[in-house]
């Protein structure tokens, strides 16, 4: 396909940035730095539309915590108004994306998602005996800077959108030290590449499915398995012969390290989808879906915090239910009628002040 260009005058439009500040907002209106950003708006969106016009745009610093479920990882919050930008910026290029994207890839795109991969995933299993699961080893840590920019100009041709792109990529804050050697490097190579990109940034997301795109084609093309879906940097092959997944392992090894990736070895193996295969929390069989057991845990914690914290007065009722119900809308996409009925009986909110008792259906 050809590349595309003309896409600057679209990306600074004043239509494109005033959506791209809706959609950095949504659910954080109440955040002081989003108030303030408003409030302001009238103001602020022109001075940044001037900047990115003239090129005096720079990217800010970034703000970095950690959360620890499901597991421990460091977040970069990125100041609103760079956060504006990165929507201005994929609302423009996903487009062009989606029409090369595999239709296998299921993570940040619309009409997919973790549901629609798990549900095909179950569906392959109901034919293939066998599952290859793989894990790409610090997987926004790795990603390279020279690699990614030149996936990005394969397919934009557009100077000033690419220019962008790139400051923004090496914008990007240290990530997780990773000094991995691959064919061709000296001794000073792994130290002398810029790579990592922060986790939480909305074009973060967008570019973890252009680098691996490369992938998904190279899978689906050459490979070419009974059945492939991924998301993020889990994959996952299925296929009625253990011996062309075992093949196939060793080929998706070798052409990672041209990207400068590494499998996670301890987190990549076959499995008979008859015992199950885990799979974004699921556990996919071929005739059922579980939840995985510490997701289930997680829930469980949650659910005794706000128990606590509403007795407290500390949560308001509609926040109770509103995270209980989003828990169970996900948990209904398997066979877990079961496991929900335990979960809830019985369970009673009794607030501390004179609120009443609250009991979850």
């Amino acid at each position: 396909m050809k590349r595309v260009g003309g896409l600057w005058e679209e990306l600074t439009s004043w239509q494109n940035l005033i959506e791209a500040a809706h959609r950095a907002a949504l659910g954080k209106r109440s955040r002081p730095d989003v108030a303030e950003f408003l409030a302001r708006q009238d103001s602020l969106l022109p001075r940044l539309r001037n900047a990115l016009l003239d090129g005096s745009y720079r990217p800010g610093g970034y703000r970095v915590f950690e959360i620890r479920e499901p597991k421990p990882r460091l977040i970069s919050a990125a100041p609103f108004l760079d956060r504006v930008v990165h929507h201005a910026l994929t609302q423009v290029l996903e487009p062009v994306f989606e029409r090369r994207f595999s239709a296998h890839s299921f993570a940040c795109r619309k009409g997919r998602g973790t549901h629609a991969a798990v549900a095909h995933a179950a569906r392959a299993a109901r034919h293939c005996e066998y599952a290859l699961c793989l894990d790409v080893r610090k997987y926004f840590a790795s990603i390279d800077h020279a690699i990614l920019s030149d996936q990005l100009a394969r397919v934009i041709k557009c100077r000033k959108t690419l220019d962008l792109a790139s400051a923004i990529i090496a914008g990007s804050n240290e990530q997780e030290p990773v000094a991995w050697y691959f064919d061709g490097d000296d001794l000073f190579t792994p130290f002398a590449r810029r790579r990592g990109i922060p986790l939480g940034n909305q074009t973060s997301q967008f570019f973890a499915n252009v680098y691996l795109d490369r992938m998904d084609q190279f899978i689906e093309r050459e490979l070419r398995p009974a059945a492939y879906a991924r998301y993020v940097d889990d994959l996952l092959l299925l296929d009625p012969d253990k011996g062309r997944l075992r093949e196939a392992r060793a080929a998706i090894e070798e052409e990672m390290g041209k990207i400068r990736l590494r499998v996670h070895a301890g987190k990549s193996r076959i499995y008979r989808t008859r015992d199950g295969v885990t799979f974004l929390g699921w556990r996919v069989f071929p005739e059922k879906r579980r939840l995985v057991r510490e997701n289930v845990a997680r829930f469980r914690r949650r659910l005794r915090g706000l128990r606590m914290r509403w007795g407290r007065g500390e949560v308001e009722w509609i926040a109770v239910r509103q995270s209980v119900v989003a828990w169970i809308g996900h948990a209904m996409h398997g066979d877990t009628e079961r496991l929900r009925t335990q979960l809830f009986a019985g369970v009673t909110f009794l607030a501390g002040r004179a609120k009443g008792v609250q009991v979850i259906r």
